[in-house]
């Protein structure tokens, strides 16, 4: 089967020298400086296989960013903005706003107003009581506690707001 040539990448001397002054950048993100090589090295007419070798790289990452470079030559982007990963998408989010503000609001409330018969939440006394209000069908305790720690919520000084740190005031 024959082999095509890679695309032809054509850099404007603006481009170019912008490229080249990431490259010499001593505080430029490594990433960053590792795929201005790879457009220059392309605009030189070097294909795939050359860049990876001259630059220690994968097949697959020259093809990429060769690519990329291509695809975004008509977008009105910055030369940064075109060397940078694109947007992923994650897990799908677990539990409303309004979930976790319920969680927040149980959190800073005294649990006697629940009647446990403790003095301060757990994150495992709060995972219980969630659920058992319905707010949230179900979660992990772990969980419950990297949302608290996240929002910088201390369910145990739920009423640290009443007196200020020394040198504060109200």
């Amino acid at each position: 089967m024959a082999r095509l040539a890679p695309k032809v990448l054509n850099l404007n001397e603006s481009d170019r020298s912008e490229l080249q002054q990431l490259v010499n950048r001593h505080n430029a993100a490594q990433q960053l400086v590792l795929r201005a090589k790879i457009i220059l090295l392309a605009s030189e007419g070097k294909n795939h296989g050359e860049i990876a070798r001259i630059l220690d790289i994968s097949l697959d990452m020259a093809r990429l960013w060769r690519n990329r470079w291509c695809e975004t030559s008509d977008k009105e982007l910055s030369i940064l903005q075109r060397l940078q990963d694109l947007e992923r998408i994650g897990a799908p989010v677990k539990f409303s706003m309004e979930q976790v503000i319920e969680l927040f609001a149980l959190a800073c409330s005294p649990p006697s107003d629940y009647g446990r018969p403790i003095s301060h939440w757990t994150p495992r006394e709060l995972a219980d009581e969630i659920i058992k209000q319905g707010i949230i069908e179900s979660i992990s305790v772990r969980h419950l506690g990297r949302l608290l720690q996240e929002a910088e919520l201390k369910p145990h000084q739920s009423r640290y707001w009443l007196t200020p740190p020394c040198g504060r005031r109200i």
